[in-house]
């Protein structure tokens, strides 16, 4: 099953929207919630309250945007610290950030998901770093060119021939809608990111189908750059202050 966008990229794309005047409350939330049943936001001392409500009292501290977090052990993208913070985020497999206009963290928000509910957490957060779209493209490019070499010396489509397939259909892959604001490369990206990862999935699974522990390594050898590339261009999508000024 192909990759869904992460919560915290939704959050980011139509939750910087909104903070800069480009849709309105009621598109806001029902981009972010999408298929979720509700989703609230706890500030601890405010305690819990409706996602727009918190969102709402950041924009008073000065948040001009949101960006994501995607982080896997070892490769914490989207993460700046401070440890706690990385370590809850590492959790969660995501994260968001509330960024001020020059790009520094006022706080960061955990998705606690139970159910179709998910509650985003306040916590403290520090400035990170990310690829700007350009790189995190090349990067995307150069990692799916080298993933479908080594996978093809590896005979992928004998083991696995949904991967070849996959492969061979690079052009065919979901279409992701941006609210005005975001660059419209950023769908684009993302839809490509989301379409390595599935691939990375797809790759990886059953290693009982590998001949030895010998292929089942040279498999994930070839697989785990493109699943970094992957995370580091949905981050870069989803990330503000990697966008073009005129963004």
């Amino acid at each position: 099953m192909p990759h869904a966008l992460p919560v915290s990229v939704r959050l980011a794309w139509w939750g910087t929207a909104w903070l800069r005047g480009h849709v309105i409350p009621d598109d806001f939330i029902d981009a972010v919630v999408d298929d979720d049943a509700t989703h609230l936001f706890d500030g601890a001392d405010s305690g819990v309250e409706p996602l727009l409500t918190g969102i709402g009292a950041l924009r008073t501290l000065g948040a001009d945007a949101i960006g994501a977090a995607l982080p896997v052990e070892g490769d914490l993208v989207g993460l700046g610290g401070p440890p706690a913070f990385n370590s809850a985020a590492l959790d969660l497999g995501e994260a968001a950030l509330v960024l001020d206009a020059a790009g520094f963290a006022i706080c960061g928000l955990l998705p606690d998901r139970v159910g179709a509910a998910v509650t985003w957490t306040r916590a403290e957060a520090q400035r990170r770093q990310v690829c700007d779209l350009g790189e995190a493209d090349r990067e995307l490019r150069t990692s799916m060119l080298e993933a479908a070499e080594g996978l093809a010396r590896l005979d992928v489509a004998r083991w696995r021939p949904e991967v070849a397939d996959q492969l061979l259909n690079l052009q065919h892959r979901r279409v992701l809608v941006t609210p005005p604001g975001v660059p419209s490369r950023c769908a684009d990206l993302a839809a490509r990111a989301l379409q390595a990862l599935h691939i990375v999935d797809l790759g990886l699974e059953d290693d009982g189908g590998a001949l030895t522990a010998q292929d089942a390594e040279a498999r994930r050898r070839s697989l785990m750059p493109l699943a970094r590339a992957g995370r580091r261009a949905l981050v870069a999508a989803a990330s503000p202050e990697a966008w073009p000024a005129e963004a």
